[in-house]
């Protein structure tokens, strides 16, 4: 009996992960791959540093299909699984507060070892290859369009990407593949990503860094809160906490609602805090000018903003000047509103959000729609927070994929 053929329609993580799984079943594999090389965006993940996974791992760290499917989905391959497979290619995995990079911090080394176990199982790897379209047919097989070229499978697994980074390949074009086999979609997002604001001073701030939480408001209501390294941008805010929270933000957008966040450079103050810390200061340092009185507090940027915001002057003396607003600096400080207007596009998202609906797709990640075609990695709707977890589900669906289509 002849082995089956499986062919992998992108050669990003999830799709080298498929054909290297579906390769060690017995498989015959080729990767078609749009291309000049594979694992083009993972060159690019965790700043070229390639964090490829995270020891706290659950459901409750990825948004679209439902946190029980999820679940299901990682504890088939799960980080231990990953940790033992990159070892058994000769990576050696380094544990960074339990976020997970290769020893080398390098993600050309994470492409390099898997590229060398392509090229030991025998996998074709075709390169320069865009595809157009997938037709099954009569007799159960597969026939792929590329370009002038037809090639014909067993089983197909598209592992094309999502959106984000148009630049390596992820432009949407898997979606088309999965609409024209019938499949619905949910509407995509960028995600991890940075969020733009309707004020016009960031320009004075952009590059200043702080601790900070900050909260998405829809109207009066607070949708989602995150900690972590505030970054100031020319245009808006930026780093890991808004990231995390840009999903929620871009829905949001889209439905066209209106939304603002709110920033607690101060985190650890509560609101009653603010009026002792005021009146020590004026014990200590009333005599000064405004500027001089608030030094020392955030970064001086911010504090020439939230003295120029308060409608004072950084020259004027603390003497001549009243202390309801006063307290009005030290509020911007504890809580600075800004309007969203909106979030950066594709090109600078880590991730999309939405995709292939769970619920079309089998516990195998096998089509409801086209039996014999599986989904792996971002095309389907999970994406994860910052911290290795888009990577991870990108090795175990293609895990689930890749063995799933090698079998008969």
């Amino acid at each position: 009996m002849k082995n089956l053929t499986v062919g992998v329609i992108g050669g990003g993580a999830a799709g080298m992960m498929a054909a290297i799984t579906a390769a060690r079943q017995g498989a015959r594999v080729t990767i078609l791959e749009r291309n000049g090389r594979v694992g083009k965006k993972l060159l690019m993940t965790g700043n070229g540093k390639c964090n490829l996974g995270n020891l706290d791992l659950s459901a409750e760290q990825y948004y679209g299909a439902e946190k029980e499917w999820i679940e299901e989905r990682l504890k088939e391959f799960d980080v231990d699984d990953m940790i033992h497979f990159f070892q058994g290619i000769g990576l050696l995995i380094k544990d960074k507060s339990g976020y997970l990079y290769p020893a080398s911090e390098q993600a050309s080394t994470v492409l390099d070892v898997l590229r060398f176990e392509l090229k030991s199982l025998g996998i074709v790897v075709t390169t320069d290859c865009r595809i157009d379209r997938i037709e099954r047919l009569a007799e159960g097989r597969i026939k792929v369009y590329g370009g002038r070229k037809e090639y014909f499978f067993d089983r197909v697994v598209i592992a094309c990407g999502g959106m984000a980074a148009p630049k390596t390949g992820s432009d949407g074009s898997g979606f088309v593949l999965t609409k024209q086999l019938g499949h619905s979609l949910v509407p995509t997002v960028p995600a991890l990503v940075q969020l733009r604001c309707k004020e016009d001073y960031f320009r004075s701030v952009s590059g200043v860094r702080a601790e900070a939480k900050v909260a998405v408001f829809r109207g009066e209501e607070c949708v989602a809160a995150e900690y972590g390294e505030l970054q100031l941008t020319e245009r808006g805010i930026s780093g890991i906490p808004v990231f995390q929270l840009s999903r929620q933000v871009a829905y949001l957008l889209k439905e066209q609602k209106q939304v603002s966040v709110h920033i607690q450079l101060l985190p650890d103050y509560k609101a009653e805090d603010l009026e002792i810390l005021l009146i020590n200061r004026l014990i200590l340092m009333g005599d000064r000018t405004v500027e001089e009185f608030f030094t020392g507090l955030l970064h001086k940027k911010l504090m020439q903003l939230f003295i120029k915001l308060a409608g004072l002057k950084g020259s004027q003396p603390v003497e001549q000047t009243d202390k309801k607003t006063l307290s009005k600096v030290l509020e911007l400080c504890w809580d600075w509103e800004v309007t969203v207007t909106g979030v950066n596009s594709y090109d600078n998202a880590q991730v999309s959000a939405g995709g292939v609906p769970h619920t079309e797709v089998t516990e195998s990640l096998e089509s409801k729609k086209a039996p014999g075609v599986y989904f792996a990695g971002e095309i389907l709707d999970v994406d994860g927070r910052c911290g290795g977890y888009n990577l991870q589900w990108a090795w175990s669906s293609g895990y689930l994929a890749g063995m799933a289509a090698a079998k008969r």
